[in-house]
Order: structure tokens, then C-alpha cells, then sequence
């Protein structure tokens, strides 16, 4: 049976259920200086982007200037209030163990906060040494550019062609297509919302999953008809 070189996973929103805890906090703070915004809208508009992103993004659209102490005071309080709550995503370990191929987080969070997320949902020992964040990598361009998913597979000496992500974000699956890699949409965190699957799809997701359990399955049918095609 054909196997993938690289199956990639993303963090934040598909190894652990964070996106919504950030998403809590950056929509406060941006509603503080002067744009309204919720934790949901935040969520399904800008999942997957950094929140310097994110404030850039809406400085544009909303013509407010935004100080640049937003950035390090969303960072203290997402990395506080995650150390004390983040949660894996339910079937994500069982996932996780059952890819027999090489495997690595690519994130767009800072190399420290993947690490002490996953240490603390037990998740470390399957990608230790193989996690890699936009922020971290030589070009420091994060996702949706591809440079993080391609840097990966070089590091891991994998064909980007024969590489699976498994990302829940529009910019996410945009950076892993970019890069000449498959992707499959993950829906299965608490700040997905109606329209997701499709919206990952539109964004270039062969598929899309909404439990954990399904991820082997899908791996080995979508290898078969790449390997038929």
C-alpha cells in the first residue's frame, strides 16, 4: 500500500483545542482599542494567523492605529491563561500514534508555546525535535505563505508532493496547497463554525474530518487514489 513521506499536523486547533482560548482573549483586547469584534467572528475570520497578523489585518479594514503593545500583551495573556487550560482535541493522541510515517507540527505559534502545549497534553514524545513555526524558520514568513510546510520537508527530506497537512484554517490549508502539498480540513475544535468544512474545501482541502478516528482511513484511501491516478 503506497504511504505518505510526511503527514504534517498543525497545532493549534488540531492537535489542541487553543484557537478559541486565544481567540477569547485577542478579540478583548481588540475591542478594547476601539474595534468591536467577537471571539467567534475573530475565530472564523482570522484562525491560523499570527495577531500581528491579525492586528495589521484589521488596522487596514478599520483605518484604527493600534499600538504595537498589543502584540506582547496578547502573547503574556494567550501563553498564561493556555498553560493553565489548553486541552488536547479528543482521538488526538490515538491519531497521532497510529501515523507509522514520520510526522512534525508545523504552526504558526512561536516554538515555545507548541512545546509546553504539547508537553502538557502528553502529546511532546511524537514530535520532539521535528516542530517547526513560521516565526522560528530562516524567512520568518508564517502561514498562508508555504515557507514553514517547505522548510519541513526539507528538514525531513520529504516530497512535498507525498506530504499530508491536516490543517483547520483557510490560511493554513492555503500555505500547505501553495507548497504543492495535500491537505485535509480538520473540524473537530471548539471554534469551528457553520460553513467550516466548506470553507476549507473552497481553500483547497481534498477532504475534510471531524474526528480523530477517521484521519487513518482517510490517509490510506486518498494515498490509493494518488497512487491510481
Amino acid at each position: 500500500m503506497p504511504q505518505p513521506d510526511l503527514v504534517i499536523f498543525d497545532c493549534d486547533g488540531v492537535l489542541v483545542d487553543s484557537e478559541i482560548i486565544a481567540a477569547r482573549i485577542e478579540a478583548e483586547l481588540l475591542t478594547s482599542a476601539g474595534y468591536e469584534i467577537s471571539a467567534e467572528e475573530l475565530a472564523e475570520t482570522y484562525a491560523g494567523l499570527t495577531f500581528k497578523d491579525i492586528m495589521m489585518r484589521v488596522e487596514v479594514k478599520s483605518a484604527i492605529p493600534f499600538q504595537a503593545s498589543l502584540i506582547g500583551r496578547a502573547e503574556e495573556l494567550v501563553d498564561r491563561k493556555l498553560r493553565s487550560d489548553v486541552r488536547a482535541i479528543d482521538g488526538a493522541r490515538e491519531a497521532v500514534a497510529a501515523v507509522t510515517v514520520r510526522r512534525c507540527v508545523c504552526s504558526n505559534s512561536r516554538t515555545e508555546r507548541v512545546e509546553f502545549m504539547l508537553e502538557k497534553v502528553g502529546l511532546l514524545p511524537f514530535f520532539a525535535g521535528r516542530i517547526f513555526s513560521g516565526l522560528d524558520i530562516p524567512s520568518k514568513k508564517t502561514k498562508p505563505a508555504p515557507d514553514v510546510f517547505l522548510y519541513a520537508a526539507e528538514r525531513l527530506n520529504a516530497d512535498p508532493k507525498n506530504t499530508f497537512v491536516i490543517e483547520d484554517s483557510v490560511h493554513g490549508v492555503t500555505g500547505a496547497r501553495t507548497a504543492g502539498m495535500r491537505v485535509i480540513g480538520f473540524t473537530g475544535a471548539a471554534h469551528s463554525y457553520p460553513g467550516h468544512a466548506d470553507a476549507l474545501t473552497e481553500a483547497g482541502a481534498e477532504t475534510v474530518i471531524r474526528r480523530w478516528a477517521e484521519l487513518k482511513s482517510v490517509i490510506a484511501a486518498l494515498s490509493e487514489w494518488s497512487a491510481d491516478a
